[in-house]
Order: C-alpha cells, then sequence, then structure tokens
C-alpha cells in the first residue's frame, strides 16, 4: 500500500487518469469544505512512492474531478462556490490557473463528468437542482436539467451518448435521454424511488415502499449497459435494472456502518464493485450475478441477513483511513486489482483489492 498525505487539506474524491497508468488527481479542500480554499493535487506513482508532480490552488472546496476525455492533460474540477474550472498539467508551473472557468450553479457543485461517447460535452450537478450540461468552447451551457432537489451525483452512460442520470437528496433516481424532444419534461424519461422494494417472491423487502432515502452517489456498470449501482445514507447499495427499475433493485448489498459516499464499478470484471464511506472504510462486493454464483448459498445468506437481497456479498474490506472515506477509483491499467482512495484524514492511499479480499 502507497501513501501520500494532502497536509491541511481534506480528500473529496480522487481519479485515475485515463491516458497513463501512474498519474493520480484529488480534489481536497480546507476545514471538512466548510470555509478556506481548495486544492487539486497532481500525483505521480514512481518507484519511490507517490510524488505530487504540481498543484492549483482555488477560492473555494473541490468537491469533485474527472479527466478530459479529449486531451491528456486536462482536468475539470466542481466547486463549492458555485464553478466549474478546466486546468491544463502542461502549461508552466510558473502559471497555476484555470484555463477556463464557467460560473454554472448558485450553489455548490458537488458533481461533475465527462461524455465518454462523444466526448465533447461534459455535466455537472449542484445544491441548486439542476443538472447542467456543457462544451468546453462555450462559456454557458447548453442545457439545463431540472431536478428540484439537491443532486449529489450526475453521470453520463458510459454506453449510449445523451443519456444522463442523477440521484439526490429526495432519494429519486433520474433518466434524462437528450434524444428525446425536450417537452414539458425536459428529456426526462424515468423517475423512480431507490427505496422501492424488490419484487421476488419470498424474499422480505428490505425497505418499506415510499420511504425516503437520500441518495448520495451512484455509478454505471462498465459492461451491463442497463445496470447501475445507486449508494446513500441509509448505508445501503442498491443495483438497478433501468430497463425495469420500476420493479425495485436486482440487489440489495448491506455492511456499511455509515452513509455510502462513493461507489466504482471495476473496469475489468463486471460483478465487482467498490464503495467509500464514511464509517472510514472501503469495500469491495459482488452483485452476485457472476456466473457459477452458488444459489444455496445465495439463499443463506439472505436467511442470515434480512436487508440483504439478489445473492451478491461483501468481498473485502480496507480500514486504513481514520475519517470519512469520500472517494475512490479503479486503474484503468494493468493488474486488475489496484484502486486508490481518499479521506477526510488527509491522505490518499493506493492499494490492491486482492490483498483484502476475504478480509
Amino acid at each position: 500500500m502507497l501513501e501520500f498525505r494532502t497536509p491541511g487539506f481534506k480528500g473529496f474524491n480522487v481519479k485515475y487518469s485515463p491516458f497513463f497508468d501512474n498519474k493520480l488527481a484529488v480534489a481536497t479542500g480546507q476545514n471538512y469544505g466548510l470555509v478556506g480554499n481548495g486544492r487539486l493535487f497532481i500525483l505521480e506513482l514512481t518507484p519511490n512512492g507517490i510524488v505530487c508532480e504540481r498543484h492549483f490552488d482555488t477560492q473555494d472546496t473541490l468537491y469533485d474531478l474527472c479527466y478530459s476525455e479529449l486531451h491528456s492533460s486536462r482536468l475539470l474540477t466542481s466547486s463549492g462556490d458555485g464553478s466549474l474550472k478546466l486546468f491544463d498539467l502542461s502549461i508552466p508551473i510558473s502559471t497555476p490557473f484555470p484555463i477556463a472557468t464557467w460560473q454554472a450553479h448558485g450553489r455548490e457543485v458537488f458533481s461533475c463528468g465527462w461524455n465518454l461517447q462523444s466526448k465533447t460535452r461534459f455535466l455537472s450537478s449542484s445544491w441548486d437542482g439542476c443538472v447542467k450540461i456543457f462544451e468546453p468552447e462555450r462559456e454557458d451551457s447548453i442545457l439545463v436539467l431540472p431536478t428540484g432537489t439537491c443532486t449529489y451525483s450526475a453521470q453520463w452512460s458510459p454506453h449510449e451518448d445523451g443519456v444522463v442520470s442523477a440521484v439526490g437528496s429526495d432519494g429519486i433516481f433520474r433518466l434524462f435521454d437528450l434524444r428525446t424532444p425536450a417537452s414539458a419534461q425536459n428529456h426526462l424519461v424515468m423517475s423512480v424511488p431507490i427505496s422501492t422494494a424488490p419484487r421476488a417472491a419470498g424474499v422480505p423487502p428490505p425497505m418499506k415502499n415510499g420511504e425516503s432515502v437520500e441518495a448520495l452517489t451512484h455509478d454505471w456498470n462498465k459492461y451491463r449497459s442497463s445496470v447501475v449501482a445507486v449508494g446513500g445514507v441509509d448505508r445501503m447499495i442498491r443495483t438497478f435494472d433501468v430497463r425495469n427499475a420500476g420493479q425495485g433493485p436486482i440487489a440489495v448489498l448491506p455492511g456499511h456502518e455509515y452513509a455510502v459516499r462513493r461507489l466504482a464499478w471495476s473496469p475489468h470484471l463486471p460483478d465487482l464493485l467498490l464503495s467509500a464511506s464514511y464509517d472510514m472504510s472501503c469495500r469491495v462486493w459482488t452483485d452476485g450475478s457472476a456466473v457459477g454464483v452458488n444459489n444455496n448459498s445465495m439463499a443463506q445468506q439472505q436467511w442470515q441477513d434480512m436487508m440483504a437481497f439478489g445473492g451478491g456479498k461483501e468481498l473485502g474490506r480496507m480500514d486504513r483511513h481514520t475519517e470519512f472515506a469520500t472517494g475512490v477509483d479503479w486503474c484503468l491499467f494493468g493488474a486488475e486489482g489496484w484502486c486508490a482512495s481518499t479521506a477526510w484524514d488527509e491522505r490518499v492511499l493506493v492499494w490492491d483489492v486482492r490483498a483484502v479480499m476475504g478480509r
């Protein structure tokens, strides 16, 4: 396990470069994001450990970040002052400023993401109750998708261009399809409470229908184009098939002791999921969809834990963080288990999931 410290700055999210196997970026803020500056750390994995190549300071906390899909040296960040900033890592260190800034929202911007299909657009979501779509060449957003609630997480589908998902404080999973006419629904094609109980004979519902669950994070499966995982304050991870999301989750994964803050499906295996939680742990899960899962063991697990559903289970955990774990990401390259995590303990850890499986 490798470690890098960010003194004075609490980690909020971490991302591996999709272009280089030894590059990381970390979004941070002072004073737990309540007041103070933010800092974007650009890190490199070397034979001598993790080193900081450079950093960019901002006037407010950085809550999220993503790499540009068009330029390997560009990073987008979302900030507590309502802005999005685009940084270019190739410019001289003597010029530590963003190359573009969008005053995107009226409140904190909690997530940002780059379109993986067309690669020409990015999005953001905010406490101001909307998701906005941008193009790098334009000064203003090109589209506003209202949600009417504090929207903690918004993502592009990695499989279909123009499909956007969002979750927030009202516990609703929303799906927008920008290929449809705007009409009165503003491209909204699905709106499902994540607390909907599974509808399977003989399986007790893990929660009451209609019970509100504040959703903090979600992620699309990288292999199964209709599957998405959602996590939130009730400590549960749920997976849904968007083709029939109204029927409830296809898997429910209990185990975390506090809210689930970040989820990331594996880029290598279709059933593997990584989570970061306010219980200071990062955990690896299978959703039970892998070929060869023993149905008897699935039934036994459900009998032992009446909140579990779908055959998924925890495979291991990493509990080296000493404060809220807020960010986690997989490395796209090399061996199948390397990942990075960050937390409010002012540390970035790089570790191998395979080393904790079975613990």
